[in-house]
């Protein structure tokens, strides 16, 4: 009797290393719960704490100072040979740093007592973004860090992502070759599944597939998530066929029982054309899937269970683990949103029953000794929030917990007190706007009063609120993003930490499905965009209603200088384990505090920095004007062509002169923009052409 196929379930690139995420998890606790054999990788915390070490980074600074000489060598810069002079430059201290400071600040991140005291906590955290810069520079074009992995030509066509993906210009590529693929042997597998969550691990996902299909083509590599669901299901025929590159498969819509129904389609031999929500090619030229029920019964579903996954690599002092008490959104009717498994808007809303899940986290919290959990969700109904609340009480447990929430009225000071007696920690809360008339578009369900109560009550029970909020929403206007940094600022006292990005449209999105209603005039994808992953529009603007971006973003940073704000992951960012930690030691208004005490969001500094002297043949203060002249390409190409290919763009690179040699020193150092340095005079090697754009895109 033929053994039961092997599952490599593979969590790619490039994501949060700070905690494990539910996706491959949950798939495990469901496939093991079946007796499959399953082996779970979380390739993203694997890879980034190979390529963090001392000898992989001072491999990086080879690199860099390699591809920096051969450019110092050249009798004049391109364009685009401008941008990577600039950018290596830029990088030389960090790259120089980074070998010897790395592992000191892994150490930290780890460290249950180092970890929480700010100034070596800024100082590892400012390390390992150095470190991040110098990786970026020497595999540039590139831009890449724990949310995003971006190039030019990012996911354009599958020939794009095979260049991009090529080993010397994929950072990852040595973690996949000499130990993923060895251990893919190793145990013997026979399917590999690749789960990518968000965008910025598509690429790596699709480079981990080729070069697992070059190595090992008889195993069948299949592909699931909300990336890879929210990429196929607006793709269909011959595009569709395209997209699936190297994949023998994908999995859209919810995994758990489709994945298990193509793991005994394929050990029985059955024709996977039969399997619903499994896309395939065809025997036309072409792709497809059958359309089946997409959403699980999440009552029937097992705990995530962690088994097997590095938990000790994590750069954390204590596991804060994921768990979902619920899936989809149970108002699922805001117009900007798009988000996870579902073709439009949100999947319809799931809960466990309390019950089972203050067993699941009981249960997790022995096994993994931990009592920190971040409630992982698309939005968790504030009536089921507080009967799990109350349930933990109740059972006097000490979980820590964190989760995002819609505020609602609902929520009374009694109600927020429950909350936090049950182990509330922090509540994000999906603020949007505070201007009615967007908020209004937005179909968010609550006024701005309503909103403003709920984070009152919140915080006066000692619950960190987090606030989410968006500005240039279509036919936003200046004074109505300002009314949002004026709604933070007047409750600055009870906002803990906040985020303020800017719309961004998303095929899904009810502003995607009907343009007009939102005061759009057009929406379109580029030419060359064979994967159709860039969505663009224009506006129906009046003039009243003008949008002040200087304005706005001054504001913006007066604001931020009242907290110890920080990217994603770190401590300082919203929904992250690091946050989560600082609350329950410090106590709901710790980075407002860190500011009001001025300490330096880079702690000591960079570990290993040092500054050094260097002449530069190229002026670097020349560069700027190539930066500048890029994003008239890219505008050109985008509004204007409203088309985009290799070919095109370099046929624009082109027409820019190059720059000539312009000998100056200069200081540089990790994290500082290098300067010229004076002591020494200037020597003039040629002299760069009038400053000139190409009139296509003047």
């Amino acid at each position: 009797m033929q053994m039961p196929s092997k599952l490599a379930l593979i969590y790619p690139p490039t994501c949060d290393p700070t905690a494990p995420y539910l996706a491959v998890p949950m798939l495990t606790g469901f496939l093991r719960s079946h007796g499959r054999s399953v082996l779970p990788i979380d390739a993203n915390v694997e890879a980034w704490d190979d390529l963090l070490t001392p000898s992989r980074l001072q491999e990086v600074a080879l690199r860099l100072e390699s591809q920096l000489a051969k450019l110092e060598a050249q009798p004049q810069l391109s364009h685009q040979d401008q941008l990577r002079y600039g950018s290596l430059w830029r990088a030389r201290g960090d790259a120089a740093a980074a070998p010897s400071g790395v592992l000191e600040a892994k150490e930290i991140l780890r460290d249950p007592i180092r970890f929480f005291q700010p100034l070596e906590y800024g100082a590892a955290v400012a390390t390992i973004e150095s470190a991040q810069r110098a990786i970026s520079a020497a595999f540039g074009p590139l831009m890449v860090d724990f949310t995003a992995y971006r190039t030019p030509f990012s996911l354009l066509t599958q020939e794009d992502i095979q260049a991009d993906g090529a080993p010397d210009r994929d950072p990852f590529s040595d973690y996949v070759e000499h130990t993923l693929i060895p251990r893919l042997v190793a145990e013997k597998v026979d399917v590999v599944g690749l789960s990518a969550c968000f965008p910025g691990q598509l690429q790596v996902a699709y480079a981990f597939a080729y070069r697992i299909k070059a190595a090992l083509p008889h195993i069948h590599v299949t592909a699931g998530g909300p990336g890879f669901t929210q990429l196929f299901i607006r793709l269909k025929g011959e595009r569709l066929r395209r997209a699936l590159g190297p994949l023998d498969s994908a999995v859209v819509f919810e995994g758990e029982h489709t994945l298990l129904r193509l793991l005994t389609a394929l050990d029985e031999g059955v024709p996977l054309q039969t399997l619903t929500n499994v896309v395939l090619r065809d025997d036309h030229g072409g792709a497809g899937y059958q359309s089946g029920h997409g959403m699980e019964d999440l009552r029937a579903l097992p705990a995530p269970d962690f088994e097997g996954l590095p938990l000790s690599r994590y750069l954390s002092p204590q596991l804060v683990l994921p768990y979902d008490p619920t899936r989809g959104c149970y108002w699922g009717r805001c117009t900007f949103c798009h988000y996870g498994l579902a073709e439009v808007g949100t999947a319809a809303y799931r809960e466990r029953t309390v019950e089972a899940a203050v067993k699941h986290l009981t249960d997790l919290s022995q096994k993994y000794q931990t009592k920190y959990f971040y409630l992982s969700q698309d939005s968790v109904a504030p009536k089921t929030l507080l009967k799990f609340a109350e349930a933990l009480t109740e059972q006097g447990s000490e979980l820590r917990w964190a989760t995002d929430l819609k505020p609602e009225r609902y929520l009374t000071e009694e109600r927020a007190a429950a909350l936090r007696r049950g182990g509330a920690v922090a509540c994000a809360l999906g603020v949007e706007s505070a201007a009615p008339r967007v908020l209004q578009l937005i179909d968010k369900g609550q006024p701005i009063e309503v909103v403003r109560d709920v984070v009152d009550r919140l915080a006066h029970s000692d619950i960190a609120v987090e606030a989410m909020c968006f500005t240039d929403f279509p036919t936003e206007s200046g004074e109505e993003a300002l009314a949002t940094l004026r709604f933070l600022s007047e409750e600055r006292s009870d906002v803990a930490l906040f985020i303020v990005g800017r719309f961004g449209l998303t095929h899904g999105a009810r502003v995607a499905q009907e343009p007009a209603a939102f005061g759009l005039s057009e929406i379109f994808s580029l030419d060359g965009d064979d994967l159709q992953t860039g969505l663009f529009f224009t506006e129906k603007r009046k003039a009243k209603r003008p949008r002040d971006h200087v304005r706005v973003d001054a504001a913006l940073d007066e604001l931020s200088q009242g907290y110890w704000l920080r990217h994603y992951p770190w401590a300082g960012a919203l929904s992250t384990a690091h946050t989560i930690l600082y609350y329950d030691r410090f106590g709901r208004e710790v980075f407002r505090r860190l500011a009001e005490e001025k300490v330096p969001r880079d702690g000591r500094g960079i570990f290993g920095k040092i500054s050094q002297l260097a002449t530069a043949r190229f002026s670097l203060a020349a560069l700027a004007e190539a930066e500048e002249t890029e994003q008239q390409i890219w505008q050109h190409l985008i509004y204007e062509k409203r088309q985009v290919s290799r070919a095109l763009y370099e046929e624009l690179a082109g027409e820019v002169p190059s720059l000539m040699p312009d000998s100056q020193r200069y200081r540089y150092a990790a994290g500082e923009t290098p300067i010229p340095d004076h002591r020494r005079r200037r020597l003039p090697l040629g002299r760069r052409p009038a400053p000139h754009v190409p009139g296509a895109y003047k």
